[in-house]
């Protein structure tokens, strides 16, 4: 009566506060959790610890970094399916966690057996900091189980880079609940791959303030006169392909304390592109990461890779775990805009990120305008709204 009256949660719930002395698995995940990567060679484990479950990752032998890794527990045999039939009615899953790697996002995904588009009830989640345990909710919107459905619910790890890696798990629950009375979700949830926004949607544009290539395999060589020469003349150009990464930085000092509202975008303008006409998942697309150490402010006129990383490994400087991956805009002079997520673009306004970097998924070669290009009408810049003061 009380849950009627009041709006509590409906007695329809999975639970798991991995609070026993092992964890209860099955590979097929219905009658514990079960554990599967893919796309990759990466190794991972899902045991019991002291009053949490910890997921473990060794991606060591993978090459690509295009793996995933993902915990499954079918849940439908614990929910009262047929609430779903009741106006408003929607599943929500919850986890609390916390990752010896950051930033690094996760994400949550609910499906059953008649499921087709596993995006269509998925989010991703920014843990920003290492050691810190973050509440994380989605709940779903028109989910269609029904009395007799196989519901499975899933977190997944992908992309975090070729090292190992390690994330807590406190519990993890599955619930019925009337959407209008659960409150907003946890994380906050970021869409996946959401549609590109429409650029003009946009009040504040924020031009590149330097930008530079560098060669990985030259890391003591400045690049910063990296040019094209073709029948469209010379052009200064940055340039992601092989072993070279163009790397861009801004300066925020006037949006000091400033909050972002919504995802932005990043507009670049191609030059040239290169890449094979056969399509293959995850090759020959544009990796886009966060710049997360190393020299803060470099000087494109004169800074190296060896100088810029100050002596340290590429994944304490470039986050391996891409923002987006994303196809090129061909045509010289064509648009390619890139979806920022919130956390990102706070990051770089607050100075906790210190650029982003473009680096090749697969084999392609991407030439984009450099700032001075076209008297700095091609630069690179990131497009977003701010929350009033």
């Amino acid at each position: 009566m009380a849950a009627v009256l009041f709006g509590a949660p409906l007695a329809a719930q999975f639970r798991d506060d991995f609070d026993g002395p092992a964890l209860l698995q099955d590979p097929a995940g219905a009658n514990g959790w079960g554990f599967v990567t893919g796309e990759g060679h990466a190794v991972m484990d899902f045991v019991q610890g002291p009053g949490f479950a910890t997921i473990t990752v060794d991606a060591t032998k993978d090459r690509r970094n295009v793996w995933w890794a993902f915990i499954v527990r079918r849940v439908s045999g614990s929910l009262d399916l047929g609430l779903l039939e009741r106006p408003g009615h929607e599943l929500r899953i919850e986890a609390r966690i916390r990752t010896d790697h950051a930033p690094r996002r996760v994400n949550l995904n609910l499906n059953t057996q008649k499921t087709t588009d596993f995006h269509s009830h998925l989010m991703e989640y920014d843990l920003a900091e290492t050691g810190t345990w973050y509440t994380i909710s989605m709940t779903t919107r028109g989910f269609e189980g029904r009395p007799g459905d196989t519901v499975n619910a899933q977190m997944a790890l992908m992309d975090w880079g070729l090292g190992s890696y390690r994330v807590d798990v406190d519990y993890f629950k599955v619930d019925v609940v009337d959407a209008a009375k659960t409150g907003p979700d946890l994380g906050p949830p970021i869409p996946y791959h959401p549609p590109v926004s429409d650029p003009t949607s946009f009040s504040v544009r924020v031009p590149v303030a330097a930008d530079m290539t560098v060669d990985l395999a030259e890391p003591g060589v400045n690049l910063n006169g990296w040019t094209i020469t073709d029948a469209g003349g010379k052009a200064a150009i940055i340039s992601a392909g092989g072993t070279r990464v163009a790397l861009l930085r801004w300066d925020f000092g006037a949006l000091a304390g400033r909050k972002v509202a919504g995802s932005g975008l990043l507009e670049l303008t191609t030059r040239s592109l290169e890449l094979s006409t056969d399509e293959r998942p995850d090759f020959g697309l544009l990796r886009v990461v966060e710049t997360i150490g190393g020299e803060p402010v470099w000087d494109e006129r004169t800074s190296t890779w060896t100088g810029l990383s100050r002596g340290a490994p590429r994944d304490l400087v470039l986050d391996p775990q891409m923002i987006i991956d994303w196809p090129v805009t061909a045509r010289d002079g064509g648009k390619t805009y890139l979806t920022i997520p919130i956390p990102v673009l706070q990051r770089l306004i607050d100075g906790k990120t210190l650029g982003i970097a473009l680096t090749p998924l697969g084999s392609i070669d991407a030439s984009f305008y450099a700032r001075e290009g076209r008297g700095g009408a091609a630069a690179a810049r990131l497009l977003f709204n701010l929350k009033e003061r």
